[in-house]
């Protein structure tokens, strides 16, 4: 006997793509200013600056935070936003707020607490260097709980460092001004060494220097004569009044966040950071 069999039509769908090929849809996240993202084939992190419309395509701009602009295309799936995979796309007005950033560059957590000081401690060679520090890194360094102190000189670098003692639950990091090949602070610095102290410091003359001119609305830092006091021999050149602490005023309040600085210096301060903060 014959029997008699059904034939059962089963529907597809028209995207013949594996099920384990397929995409899952990633959020689509506005380009705001000042967004930081990862672009995900180059690992260029960095701050939106601008987004653009070209004939290429629409395009984003991204800043690091050693002032380096990147240029990259707005494709799907092309950045990664906190660790999470996302869509950029042009912003519109009206859109959701973006995350508070602190000077730094760093997401601002409102409402944080300051941390306990730590034991450990970043020392820098004068004041204004830590009013430097302080103005783009100061929300950090409270949560953090790391204390800048100044020394007004390092002369006596290597004892000072000694009197600290410093330890893997108490570490020390030094920020030097003028650290370059055959200066008297390089000199000081080689004298430091241990697992528990870091010594680093930027290439100018004094912090001022740090300070990029064209925040501080001059087109250049001026060459001051050997033999002159080189922060009045600044003033002179600029043609301002010869009064150091004024001058100064009139440099950190051109100061607001990490662009304002030279990435020579942004990179030892987050190094030192870092090292302070490192889990024993």
């Amino acid at each position: 006997m014959t029997r008699g069999y059904r034939l059962r039509m089963r529907s597809y769908s028209p995207d013949l793509t594996p099920p384990w090929k397929r995409s899952k849809r990633v959020p689509e996240v506005p380009a705001e200013p000042d967004l930081v993202v990862e672009e995900v084939s180059t690992g260029f992190c960095g701050a939106v600056i601008r987004c653009e419309k070209t004939a290429e395509g629409p395009t984003v701009t991204l800043e690091d935070r050693f002032g380096k602009h990147r240029v990259f295309p707005l494709v799907e799936r092309g950045f990664l936003l906190e660790g999470q995979m996302v869509t950029l796309v042009r912003p519109t007005s009206g859109g959701p707020a973006r995350p508070a950033r602190t000077a730094s560059g760093s997401v601002a957590v409102p409402g944080a607490r300051a941390r306990v000081a730590r034991a450990g401690r970043i020392y820098v060679e004068g004041r204004h260097d830590a009013e430097l520090v302080e103005r783009v890194w100061g929300d950090d360094l409270r949560i953090e709980g790391v204390v800048v102190e100044y020394l007004e000189g390092i002369d006596d670098l290597p004892a000072i460092v000694t009197e600290f003692g410093p330890a893997p639950d108490a570490r020390l990091g030094v920020l030097v001004d003028h650290l370059v090949p055959g200066s008297k602070e390089s000199r000081l610095a080689e004298q430091v060494t241990g697992d528990d102290v870091l010594v680093v410091g930027h290439p100018y003359i004094d912090v001022w220097e740090a300070v990029k001119p064209s925040s501080v609305g001059i087109r250049a830092w001026p060459t001051v004569p050997r033999g002159q006091d080189w922060k009045t021999g600044v003033c002179r050149a600029l043609g301002w009044p010869e009064n150091t602490g004024a001058a100064w005023q009139r440099i950190l309040g051109s100061v607001h966040t990490f662009r304002d600085l030279e990435p020579a210096l942004l990179g030892r301060v987050e190094e030192l950071i870092d090292f302070v903060t490192e889990p024993v």
